[in-house]
């Protein structure tokens, strides 16, 4: 199970829920993600591997990667400048839906504001004209 909501996906009740032997990663904060300090009383916590520990109590266990913290910077990966195009197109549709242009339903930005941003984006980190 991957976790990504950044909103407490795995409360201390849903952990019972798990399947015998599932595998809990997350791409977000493990504080924002998963409940882990509720667990302390009812499971014991084993390492049985790099970055991969064991929760387990009679009849149930699962598995925990990089103790809930985001598995994607687990090496120091880091996704430097590239962030950047993808928050920009988060600022421009806040923009549209702050404008109150759009009816309610799924929307995306066009491909004029994308072909925008990416301009800006190259102009700045690769002088690009």
């Amino acid at each position: 199970m991957v976790c990504a909501t950044g909103n407490l996906a795995l409360r201390e009740d849903d952990f019972s829920r798990l399947a015998n032997g599932a595998y809990i990663a997350s791409v977000t904060s493990s504080d924002d993600e998963l409940e882990l300090s509720a667990l302390g009383g009812l499971y014991a916590r084993t390492p049985v591997g790099d970055h991969i520990t064991r929760y387990a109590r009679t009849g149930h266990y699962f598995y925990i990667l990089a103790d809930g913290n985001a598995v994607n910077f687990l090496h120091g990966a880091s996704v430097g400048a590239f962030i950047l195009l993808v928050q920009a197109e988060i600022l421009c549709a806040l923009a549209q839906i702050c404008a109150g242009a759009l009816d309610p339903g799924m929307w995306e930005v066009s491909s004029e504001v994308r072909q925008r941003i990416a301009r800006i984006w190259l102009r700045y980190f690769c002088e690009v004209a």
